[in-house]
């Protein structure tokens, strides 16, 4: 899994093949591919790659998902005895970016294999814990409270 530090409108951003991320609203249709003009370091397991101040041979290609809008953020402006109250809002437009590609710009290679772990095991613990909640048996109600009565006896004086 390749990661690489990108910047886009003056803000840094991390970006991980195959995940999104949101940057400032750009001035591309959605379904359009691009590549990020300044790379600023890459990461691949082991190797890093730090650039002075990007890093020329590597590219970062990403797929335009969506433009969305980020949460509203509410400002209130309040001067005691005066009669002043002003509320303003702001909702901040960002497009959603899916990383495609992160490598040399000729380069292919092939996404690495996840492993993918024995279904039996999980399997032989869910029927365990279903046999152990079966085992358990509900309480039966207390019987001899119900038949004796109850031991308190007033005196009279």
């Amino acid at each position: 899994m390749r990661t690489a530090i990108v910047e886009s409108g003056g803000k840094q951003y991390r970006a991980v093949e195959g995940s999104t991320i949101d940057v400032d609203r750009l001035a591309y249709e959605i379904g359009k591919s691009f590549d990020f003009d300044r790379v600023l370091m890459v990461l691949d397991e082991d190797t890093v790659l730090v650039g002075t101040p990007t890093v020329g041979d590597m590219k970062v290609s990403a797929t335009v998902v969506e433009h969305v809008k980020g949460p509203k953020v509410v400002s209130f402006k309040y001067r005691p005895k005066k009669r002043i109250r002003v509320k303003g809002g702001h909702r901040h437009q960002y497009t959603r970016l899916m990383i495609d590609f992160i490598g040399k710009a000729g380069e292919e290679r092939k996404a690495p294999k996840k492993q993918a772990a024995p279904k039996a095991e999980k399997v032989e613990k869910v029927e365990a814990k279903e046999e152990a909640k079966v085992e358990k048996k509900a309480k039966a109600p207390k019987e001899a409270a119900a038949k004796k009565p109850s031991t308190k006896k007033t005196e009279k004086k």
